[in-house]
This record gives C-alpha cells, structure tokens and sequence, in this order.
C-alpha cells in the first residue's frame, strides 16, 4: 500500500485548545487536510499551547522565539499587536529567525511533499529561506495584502509570490492585488477559508432564539468597525427591548466600551467555540460592520461571518470584496456601504420590526453558509495540494 502524501502547514494564527477564544479556520482546514495527507503543523507558541500534540489526526508543533514573559506577538493578530505595542518590534528578529530554524528541521523530520504557506508574511518569507526545495500552495488572509505596502515588505511579498506554486486568496480584487504584486494569474485563484458550520450547529443546538438580541464578533480593532455598529445604536435609543452582545477582544477595548456607556450592551471577551456557538444561537441579528483601516488594511472574507450565517442570526454586513461573494443582498443577509452609520442604523431598525422578513434572510444565510463549509472549501484545497504535490 502506497504511503499518504505528506503535508506541512505553517501559519502563525492558530488556537491552543478549541476554546481559547483564537479564530480556529486555519486548525479546521489543517484537520479537514488530515484525511487525506500525512499532516504536520508549525506554529508560534501561545499562551496555554503545548510545545507537541497530536489532535484531530495532526501532529501540531510550536516553537518559542522569545523569553516566556514576554513572549505575546503571535496571540492574536501581529500587525494588530505591533501597531499597539511598539515594544513588541523587538520580538519580530527572533521570531523570523526561530520561525525559520523550525521550519527547517520540520522540512527535514517530516518530509513534506507539499507545504500550505498561510499569510505571506511572515510565513511565507520564511519558507524562502527554509523550505525552497518543496512546492508551496500559499493563503492570503487580508492583512498580508491590504496592509504592509512599505516597499520592503512588497518586495518580500513579491518573491514569496514568484516562488509559489499556487496562490489562493479570499476575493477577487486580493486575486487582482496579488497578481499586480507579480503572482501567476494562471495559479492564483479565489479559495476562501471554510467555517465548519456543522459543529457550530451541533453546539448550538436547543438554544433559544432571543427577541431584540443583536451580536457583534470580532477583534476589536479598527478594520472590524465596532465604533460604526455603536454609533448606530445610539440612533436606536427610542426603540426598546433590543440588546448587544460583543464577542473578542482587543486594543480598542477600552474606548469601545467607553462609547457603549449608557446602552445595553454587554463586552464578553473571547469566546470559545461552544460559548460563541450558543451566542450565536440566541442572536437575532448579526453585524459585521468592516471598514478599510487608516493602513488599508481590511477584511478578505471573516470566517465568524460565516459561522453566524449558519447559525440562523440574520448577517448584516459591509459590502466590501469578499463579504459581497458570500452575502447575497437581500437573500442571504443585508449589505450596507462600509463606515455609514446611519444606513446601519435604518436596516437595523427594519429588522428588528420585522420578523417575516428576518425569517426569509435567516433561511437564505443557512442555505448560503453551506457553500462555504470547510467540507466544501477543503475538498477544493485538498484537491489543490495534491495537484501541486505531483507536479
């Protein structure tokens, strides 16, 4: 009997246990990869993460690159955390450089037929120099094409695109980003990361829908336009019995619940997969209010977007690329311009007064929300990394 093609999946977001709260797409699409692949993860340590496990059919590792206490650049989003904290700049040398020693020695103990390269930096750049012998697929997620357009970074993303494989990317205009920046129109193709909207089901099952109950999930940073949703609200403060629920944390915090003061809005902080599962279960609406940064970076296609999609909540959501793919306007969800509070304010009005119409979109979002699962989406990426494995 042959032996199953190898895979080595590095990325620098991935959660240390299913319910720390860290956004879990690139460990569903790692687990969805193991059914068919011989599969080794390597990933930055984080908070609670064990240096080796073996879960859901992978062996997943994590390297240190900096002194324990200090050690935070990968818990959550990097650009996020260094625009918040200049400080941590000092952790990115040893981390390029530990990233990449580890990457050599999984390159030589598992033996990859195939590398996945999600995020073009810092993955990527180091795979340039650790794995060069090895044909890559390469994720783009947003931040790695929206934001880092200093030309250092460019060209760093240039040659990471010229020595790739093939490129997948969560939108249209990033496909068209990416193949200005020097990627292989023919290779580079639209490929979103999956939800696993099965198990978000299952783990909201028998919870109740609640009248008025409007959520918000995200990293409270800029591109995710939390001030835009509360701004909103405040125009709904004649209208009773309606509620918020903000799920994530992040640099913005404070000043976001600043802004909340007075309205019935409640903070939670990072959920787990079950608490944010049954978040989403009790939801009527679900807002996604993303906006371009003052950096240009932006959301390619947000997989909680997805998530609540399959959940039953009614999406509203900005129409920017990526989230205009999946959000049908009027069918699957609503779609307003991006940044305009008073249009966010006047649909979410006329959703809350009107259950027909909630029930028709939230019908439209679950139909929708299954072309988007992470059975359908990892079938197309599996198929993609073994084309690349053979050629």
């Amino acid at each position: 009997m042959s032996r199953r093609p190898r895979l080595l999946v590095v990325a620098s977001t991935f959660p240390a246990s299913a319910e720390d709260g860290t956004p879990a797409f690139v460990r569903d699409l790692a687990a969805f990869q193991a059914r068919e692949f011989d599969t080794e993860v390597l990933v930055p340590q984080v908070r609670g993460g064990q240096p080796v496990e073996n879960v859901n059919g992978m062996t997943v590792r994590r390297f240190r690159y900096f002194p324990r206490r200090w050690e935070d650049l990968a818990h959550g989003a990097i650009i996020e955390n260094l625009r918040t904290k200049k400080s941590r700049w000092l952790q990115v040398p040893p981390f390029f450089l530990s990233e990449i020693i580890a990457l050599r020695r999984a390159v030589r103990r598992h033996r990859p037929d195939v590398v996945h390269v999600h995020w073009m930096i810092p993955q990527g750049v180091s795979a340039l120099l650790a794995a060069r012998k090895v044909p890559w697929v390469v994720t783009t997620l947003g931040g790695d094409v929206y934001a880092l357009k200093d030309p250092v970074s460019r060209r760093l993303k240039r040659a990471v695109l010229r020595r790739a494989s093939a490129v997948t990317t969560m939108n249209e205009d990033m496909r068209q980003r990416l193949i200005d920046l020097g990627a292989d129109a023919d290779t580079t193709t639209v490929l979103p990361m999956g939800a696993d909207v099965d198990t978000i089901r299952a783990a909201g099952a028998g919870v109740d829908r609640e009248p008025g109950r409007i959520m918000f999930v995200g990293r409270l940073v800029e591109k995710k336009g939390a001030a835009v949703l509360l701004t909103a609200l405040r125009a709904l403060a004649d209208l009773p019995g309606w509620q918020l629920d903000v799920i994530g944390d992040g640099p913005l915090r404070a000043e976001l619940e600043r802004q909340a003061q007075g309205l019935p809005v409640t903070f939670h902080g990072q959920a787990g997969r079950a608490q944010l599962a049954a978040v989403y279960a009790r939801a009527q609406i679900a807002v996604f209010p993303s906006k371009a940064a003052a950096s240009g970076d932006q959301d390619g296609l947000p997989v909680a977007l997805l998530e609540a999609m399959s959940a039953g909540p009614v999406v509203v959501a900005s129409r920017i690329p990526g989230i205009d793919a999946a959000v049908v306007d009027r069918e699957s969800g609503v779609l307003v311009a991006p940044d305009d509070a008073d249009a966010l304010a006047g649909v979410l009005r006329e959703l809350l007064g009107d259950a027909g119409l909630r029930e028709r979109l939230s019908a439209g979002g679950t139909r929708r929300a299954q072309e988007f699962s992470v059975d359908a989406l990892g079938a197309r990426y599996c198929a993609l990394l073994h084309e690349v494995a053979g050629r």
